[in-house]
């Protein structure tokens, strides 16, 4: 982003308390600048019924700038020209993302490996041998450097092309035994955060860091996985954003590989060599043109970023029976519209201000409920 007091007002916004990325799309969409967007909070937030969250402190949104720059890092925020295009399509990308390294790497196909931690030396081998094929052949291996799978692909492919991206903020090592490893991927590969720097990585931080990785990724390869993992986690959210999820088979006997069995049976593509995912993404590259069209129209129709106009404004009454529908059971947006018969971008406006009044969450699926 060439205008620095936006990029500075944007990173304000996105780190200010309530900001989400579905609210910080429906704020720029609304007002046009991250500006006009911070001053109209308060006033938003009065109308859902609560008080107006915190807005990120100036000096603290100066110090984070201060520590990208210390990094030789960058900000790629949502909407700039070499913002991922397959990232940006998803329900919730990030508005911000901090980079570290070779950001052209995501000019290429990207496919996302990623599996056990507790992986098995053939799994790794297979995971290495598997990276390093496919970044010969001008694929970009996204994976999200934990141990085990992880590691692997980004060993394997850290020569040519290997994208990680990271839960924490980019000068935090974790895990601490591949420290060595970030620091090459940074110099000679691409770390992407969602975090400031200095953030240490937390349990809630990892579903946001692989939504990332499938959003990334043309498709996502699971190799090794048990089932309740977070690599299961990856590949739904993959089928969720209509990408592919492909699968590498292991014995039975195995707990690691059942996880990977049960995707083959639920229909994913079955991987036993770089050219069984090279021939997908040649599909991919097939169909393209009008898959990005299509997604371009079910954009206008469905995004809430386009939902809500900057004409629409809503009455007290037509705030009430929103209230009434939410509970602290989650339900879909449309849900609400259908049953409480207004426009969807009064709803949406109506969502807008509950969620920065901090009378609302979010949920995956497009679904919101009340909180606590």
């Amino acid at each position: 982003m060439g205008d620095s007091q936006e990029a500075f007002d944007r990173l304000r916004l996105i780190r200010s308390e309530n900001i989400g990325p579905v609210t910080y799309r429906q704020l720029i969409k609304r007002f046009g600048t991250a500006a006009r967007a911070l001053d109209a909070i308060p006033d938003l937030a009065a109308r859902g019924g609560g008080r107006s969250p915190r807005i990120a402190d100036a000096k603290r949104i100066d110090a984070e700038l201060e520590s990208i720059h210390k990094l030789g890092a960058g900000c790629l925020f949502l909407g700039d020209p070499a913002y991922p295009n397959l990232l940006g399509e998803l329900g919730n990308p990030p508005p911000v993302i901090l980079w570290q390294g070779r950001l052209e790497l995501t000019n290429k196909p990207m496919v996302a490996l990623v599996g056990a931690r507790n992986a098995s030396a053939a799994a790794c081998r297979f995971a290495r041998d598997l990276a390093n094929a496919l970044a010969e052949a001008g694929v970009s291996v996204v994976s999200g450097l934990a141990k085990g799978i992880d590691a692997a692909a980004h060993q394997g492919s850290l020569g040519r092309a290997t994208i990680a991206v990271i839960a924490g903020g980019l000068d935090i090592f974790y895990p601490p035994e591949n420290e060595s490893l970030q620091r090459q991927i940074a110099e000679r590969g691409l770390l992407l955060a969602e975090q400031p720097p200095g953030t240490e990585p937390r349990a809630r931080h990892f579903p946001y860091r692989n939504r990332i990785i499938a959003g990334l990724a043309r498709g996502t390869v699971v190799i090794e996985a048990a089932p309740r993992s977070g690599s299961l986690i990856t590949a739904r959210l993959a089928a969720e954003a209509g990408r592919q999820v492909l699968a590498v088979p292991g014995s039975p006997l195995d707990p690691r590989s059942r996880g990977c069995n049960m995707l083959i049976r639920e229909g994913a593509t079955l991987v036993q060599s770089a050219d069984d995912i090279l021939e997908m993404i040649r599909h991919f590259d097939e169909r393209a043109e009008p898959a990005n069209q299509e997604s371009e129209l079910r954009a206008v129709r469905e995004s809430p970023f386009i939902e809500v106009c900057p004409q629409t404004e809503l009455e007290h009454s037509e705030r009430a029976p929103l209230i009434e529908l939410l509970s602290m059971t989650p339900v879909t947006v449309d849900e609400l519209v259908r049953q409480s018969g207004l426009a969807a971008p009064s709803v949406q406006l109506a969502l807008l201000e509950f969620e920065l009044a901090g009378r609302l969450i979010r949920h995956a699926g497009a679904r919101v409920s009340l909180s606590n």
